[in-house]
């Protein structure tokens, strides 16, 4: 029995030091991924005809670095009129419509992963479905979609469409791809991303398209005319399932989706609304005091701020406003020329 009682007793000193080392093992963090891990990049598409497109970051803190393409590869130019950028697994993808080319770098560190130019001819927009990647093309009368593997960067197909190609985004299973554009036009074509063939096209009733949207896996997107403007929700197959009515707000456009509340501008007025009601807003949450046709070149809402670019004309880099959504001004920025978009990493 002392035998035992003491065997007992080494045990449960044993089992006590033994708890006691793993509580104070030291707390390993996450190791971070790279200096972009967190943040906001903007596309700045540069002046056409010459290498000035670029890229920029604003942090956490709404601090900018300007030119992270450049310098992080050696100095090296990005290209001809960034278009839009892209963000999938480990990659962000850089559209560049007018050098023609598709520049994929780690989104974490910015290096360069590869450039793709295959059967790419004014590519515009970019969205991801079964380890694919979309991307619609405008050249001249040449409207189409190409499709790429995400593991080989290899192109696999061109689907071709009857009307433009803008934006693409991914919803529920399907491609959904906006044959507006500059404003004019009132249809949207669906892919089935199994077969990459078109299954359905859908035309709004009222307005001309001015963007659409991909949130909560459904799909918005927002038209309008001199007197009215209209936000559709379309279902997987394409149907309208419903519809909300903005009497009296005339040629609505930059629809946005931040949590519950839909964002869009009417020239130089910013509005919110409930994503749940019918009810068309009243009054704007913000003004901008500059109506020129720059002062509104890109608008984006993300996780609780409104981001707005002035491209000045193009004159000069622009100013990037960054706001609360309730429209109280919280930093003012400047990046590189002709900011056009804000995406999150």
């Amino acid at each position: 029995m002392k035998i035992s009682k003491l065997l007992s007793a080494v045990f449960a000193a044993t089992l006590l030091f033994t708890i006691s080392c793993r509580t104070d093992d030291p707390i390993v963090e996450p190791q971070p991924k790279g200096a972009y891990e967190n943040g906001i990049f903007l596309s700045n598409e540069g002046n056409f005809g010459t290498p000035t497109a670029t890229v920029s970051f604003i942090s956490d803190d709404l601090s900018i670095e300007n030119n992270i393409f450049s310098t992080n590869n050696g100095g090296a130019a990005l290209g001809d009129v960034l278009q839009n950028i892209g963000v999938n697994g480990d990659n962000a993808y850089l559209i560049l419509n007018n050098s023609n080319k598709i520049e994929i770098v780690n989104r974490y560190t910015f290096k360069k992963v590869a450039t793709v130019s295959d059967q790419v001819s004014q590519p515009r927009y970019i969205a991801f479905a079964n380890n694919n990647y979309y991307v619609t093309n405008s050249s001249g009368t040449s409207k189409y979609v190409n499709v790429y593997s995400a593991t080989t960067n290899t192109f696999l197909k061109k689907i071709d469409l009857t009307n433009a190609g803008e934006r693409i985004l991914e919803a529920s299973g399907k491609i959904f791809v906006q044959n507006a554009s500059f404003g004019s036009g009132k249809k949207i074509t669906i892919i089935n991303p199994t077969s990459n063939t078109v299954e359905s096209e859908v035309i709004v009733p009222n307005g001309n398209i001015q963007k659409t949207i991909s949130t909560g896996g459904s799909v918005y997107t927002i038209a309008s005319t001199s007197t009215d403007s209209y936000i559709y929700k379309l279902s997987p197959t394409g149907a309208i399932s419903s519809t909300i009515t903005l009497t009296g707000i005339a040629n609505a456009t930059n629809l946005e989706a931040d949590g519950t509340k839909f964002f869009f501008s009417s020239g130089a007025k910013v509005y919110s609304m409930d994503m749940s009601t019918t009810t068309a807003p009243t009054n704007p949450i913000l003004t901008l005091t500059d109506t020129s046709w720059s002062s509104l070149y890109g608008f984006s809402v993300i996780n609780g701020k409104i981001y707005i670019s002035n491209a000045n004309g193009f004159m000069a880099d622009s100013t990037v406003e960054i706001y609360s959504t309730a429209g109280t001004l919280l930093k003012t920025v400047t990046a590189g020329r002709g900011t056009n978009g804000f995406y999150k990493n």
